[in-house]
């Protein structure tokens, strides 16, 4: 947690004036039973009007006062709970962003969603609690005994004598709750994978009639989360009937004692009435300080995910700086030895491969044979585990990445696009693209051809995960926004596995057309989509089983020969 409080100085003005105030409300409060007890001995019992009103008028002013503190504190507390949960979750969005495409795969989608949300209003909480009640808490305990202490040094020794049982009970309490806290953050992770997949895959789930088991699966996460949620409740449940006996007990022996003193004359019954409102407060500021307790537990558990990520240095950092100078005469691409694998395994092995500048290199295989891979590697998502990848020369470590993004247009398998307008989303591979070019680019993408019949043309809105728009028509928009920017260096992973032979081959010619000297790796599955291609990759389990052209692996290798005679 300490680690976190660097985001804290700049509001330094917040964390002082605001338990100042909420100590000074403390003070008010401390001050009324004893105006209390002077009231009823020095005005009830001598029939005294006046006193009582001066006395009555005197509470009255300190409990608006007191209220006027809360506020101000209150306000600061805000202020600074507010301003450290934006400035954290900024940093950690931005830490997020910085990390490869490798960690956040390792960390997870949905953890990282309830660790920048979740996690970070829980410290926010935590804050501002800081500042309105850790001060406030513990004086009123202190402070409520050594008013009593004033009021009767021997009647006192019963409130500190109580005051260990109300710490002891706190801490059994606490130390049970706590492990259960953490085991409820994880478990909040598990039910959210389960929430995003079944929202995700719906089309899929009722596709296969799978909407019962699936509603098990949730059932079984969300009775597994709920059942830690309900041990938390009965644990953290104990604390007001035990907080509360004890309390009583010590009510009961202050008015046992006291009522013999008082029939004594060595007490008055206002300072009894003092004595068990001094009680009461002890009793409700431990409470408070028991749910401190809870809330600062739930924020070290969120402060130490939230701190994981902060920590975790990117292993492909973002580079910054110039373009380098590239060698004019090298390949466009180079992979050298190259090798990769996902999670101990084995995507590609020993790959090595030039592609020429204004190239088009086809690549075909089975499925897992590690094309998308291949195509992942040389946009830079990953860095291979061995040999090295060159763009114009460079090693692709060494290239900075703007000028990397500038040089290299990728279109994706999978279309994501985003909520905004079709035009929005094609801006996305050009921020500030003319209109012309957005067009242009669409119009090799055949993407103009559904657009021109829509209502709004570039305008139609496009809802969340272009929902509202069909497999192929995503695929196009996918196209036209790698295309826009004007890339040296084109990557289509299986952009067209949802067009028509038709649509299919009339974006390969436009492209060719329009887009003369342009190097381009084409992933396909379709052999038509990559036969007129200058050279054919083939992939089989990670390793080359053949490159060349079109007629040349027909004769010579067997695995583009099996593809073709398939697909026949």
């Amino acid at each position: 947690m300490f680690k976190l409080a660097r985001y804290l100085k700049p509001y330094k003005k917040e964390f002082i004036l605001g338990p100042l105030f909420k100590l000074l409300e403390a003070i008010f409060e401390l001050l009324l039973p004893t105006i209390m007890a002077l009231m009823i001995n020095d005005g009830v019992n001598r029939h005294d009007p006046s006193f009582v009103f001066r006395a009555g008028g005197l509470m009255a002013a300190m409990a608006v006062l007191g209220f006027l503190s809360a506020l101000v504190c209150q306000y600061f507390a805000a202020r600074a709970s507010q301003g450290f949960g934006t400035e954290l979750r900024n940093d950690l969005f931005s830490r997020i962003q910085a990390l490869s495409v490798a960690q956040l795969d390792a960390f997870g989608t949905q953890t990282l969603t309830n660790r920048l949300t979740n996690d970070v209003n829980t410290l926010q909480l935590s804050v501002a609690m800081l500042i309105r009640l850790v001060v406030r808490a513990p004086f009123i305990c202190v402070g409520a005994i050594v008013m009593a202490m004033i009021l009767n040094l021997r009647l006192s020794l019963i409130l500190i004598a109580s005051a260990p049982v109300f710490v002891a009970i706190i801490w059994i309490i606490m130390s049970r709750s706590s492990p259960l806290y953490r085991a409820y953050q994880k478990k909040l992770d598990s039910i959210s994978v389960v929430v995003r997949e079944n929202l995700s895959g719906v089309r899929v789930i009722r596709a296969f009639a799978k909407t019962a088991d699936e509603k098990r699966r949730f059932d079984a996460a969300n009775d597994d989360l709920t059942g830690t949620a309900l041990l938390v409740g009965r644990v953290s449940a104990l604390m007001n009937p035990l907080t509360t006996v004890a309390v009583n007990a010590g009510i009961l022996a202050i008015l046992w004692v006291g009522g013999s003193m008082v029939a004594d004359g060595t007490l008055m019954q206002g300072q009894i009435i003092a004595f068990v409102n001094y009680v009461t407060q002890t009793l409700l500021a431990l409470i408070v300080v028991s749910n401190l307790v809870i809330i600062f537990t739930r924020a070290s558990a969120s402060g130490k995910r939230v701190i994981e990520i902060l920590e975790a240095v990117p292993d492909m950092p973002n580079r910054d700086g110039e373009a380098p100078r590239f060698a004019a005469d090298s390949p466009a691409i180079e992979f050298e030895n190259v090798s990769f694998g996902y999670g101990g395994g084995t995507a590609l092995r020993g790959l090595s491969l030039s592609i020429g500048r204004g190239e088009t290199l086809g690549i075909i295989g089975g499925t897992g044979a590690g094309k998308s891979t291949l195509v992942s590697l040389a946009a830079r998502f990953y860095d291979p585990t061995e040999g090295e990848i060159r763009i114009d020369g460079v090693p692709v470590r060494d290239i900075p990445d703007g000028a990397l993004r500038a040089k290299v247009g990728l279109a994706p398998q999978k279309a994501v696009l985003f909520t905004g307008t079709i035009a929005e989303n094609i801006r996305f591979g050009k921020p500030g693209a003319s209109d012309e070019e957005v067009a242009e680019a669409a119009h090799i993408a055949q993407a103009s051809e559904f657009i021109g019949k829509l209502p709004l043309g570039y305008e139609t809105p496009m809802e969340r995960g272009g929902v509202n728009f069909s497999g192929g028509q995503k695929q196009r928009i996918n196209l036209a926004r790698a295309l826009v920017s004007k890339p040296e260096i084109l990557l289509l992973d299986d952009v067209s596995s949802a067009l028509d032979y038709s649509t299919d081959a009339a974006m390969r010619r436009a492209l060719k057309a329009a887009r003369a000297g342009l190097t381009t790796i084409i992933v396909s599955q379709r052999a038509a989509s990559i036969r007129d291609a200058d050279r054919i990759l083939v992939l089989d389990n990670g390793a080359v089983a053949g490159i060349g052209g079109h007629d040349e692996l027909v004769r010579s290798c067997a695995a583009y020969r099996d593809i073709i005679e398939s697909q026949a």
